[in-house]
């Protein structure tokens, strides 16, 4: 086995072991397997691990441009082959840390599509309803009110355990980046869907006991998959949008919130930002449906 496949493999155990969500993990590893395949092709080894420059990884990045892959994926493979070097920096198998003085593609300033309130209460409502033929709708109910009534991530969301809750004071503690806790209120639907699912989901046995919130039809934690499985089937038959997803669910609830007159500095809180400017941009999202009511609406905004 090569020096650079040791390394990887070591550099993703230490991601498993800080608590990074399985979605990070499965890409990160697809990533890094693809950096390798690129330095060894069929019957040759890649170069040893001080041999790596920045030559070497601007040729990689050379190649992502050539394959016309998005601004965002090449972003995410070079945050992934960033995160690599910075370990083998930090645990001192390399001298010198290449990947630092590479340049990152810009991302396009788009603005996360939002549905409407309206829309959402809808979704949320409508998972429900008895004619979907689901195998546990009280479940996937408390799932919805939990993403869009909390804002929670879905790695968030899946790793929530029976003793994270306090059903009396309606609060939930959540794991979030970086093994970073938080309190997280919840309102009344979602206590309702909470205790309505408690009263279906599998007792805790007093063997091997399953504390996740969540369960799948065997009875184990519900995996990130699964979730996000679950929320595009119902947007899909319910909203006619399978382009919804888990985090449309968090971007609505802050904007929603934003939009009703919480402060950023509440929503930041809740939703467990580190800094201020990532939840800055919510205020753009509302400042561009201000502009649509006053393009629409106001007589001195037609020329």
């Amino acid at each position: 086995m090569s020096d650079l496949r040791n390394a990887i493999d070591d550099y993703l155990a230490s991601l498993a072991r800080g608590n990074d969500s399985p979605h990070t993990l499965r890409n990160y590893a697809a990533d890094l397997d693809e950096f390798l395949e690129y330095f060894s092709p069929e019957g040759t080894v890649p170069p040893a691990l001080a041999e790596f420059d920045l030559l070497a990884l601007r040729e990689w990045l050379a190649h992502l441009y050539d394959r016309e892959q998005k601004p965002a994926t090449i972003r995410r493979k070079m945050a992934s082959l960033r995160g690599l070097f910075r370990f083998l920096s930090r645990e001192k198998r390399i001298l010198k840390d290449p990947a630092k003085q590479l340049r990152l593609p810009r991302m396009p300033k788009t603005l996360p599509q939002v549905p409407n309130a309206e829309t959402m209460n809808a979704l949320v409502d409508g998972t429900g309803q008895d004619d979907l033929d689901r195998p546990h709708p009280k479940r996937d109910r408390l799932l919805f009110e939990i993403l869009y009534g909390c804002g929670l991530r879905i790695s968030e969301a899946v790793g929530l355990n029976l003793d994270d809750i306090d059903r009396t004071d309606r609060w939930m503690r959540v794991r979030g980046k970086g093994r970073k806790e938080r309190q997280v209120p919840f309102g009344s639907k979602a206590a309702e869907a909470l205790e309505t699912w408690l009263e279906e989901r599998a007792p805790v046995p007093a063997v091997k006991p399953e504390m996740a919130l969540f369960l799948n039809h065997r009875g184990k934690r519900i995996t990130d998959r699964g979730a996000r499985n679950i929320v595009k089937f119902y947007a899909t038959y319910l909203a006619g949008d399978s382009s919804i997803h888990p985090h449309t669910l968090r971007h609505a609830f802050a904007t929603h919130l934003l939009s009703d007159g919480a402060d950023l500095r509440s929503i930041q809180e809740l939703l467990g930002h580190a800094r201020l400017s990532t939840t800055q941009k919510y205020t753009r999202v509302s400042l561009t449906d201000l502009m649509r009511v006053y393009d629409g609406a106001h007589p001195k905004s037609k020329a």
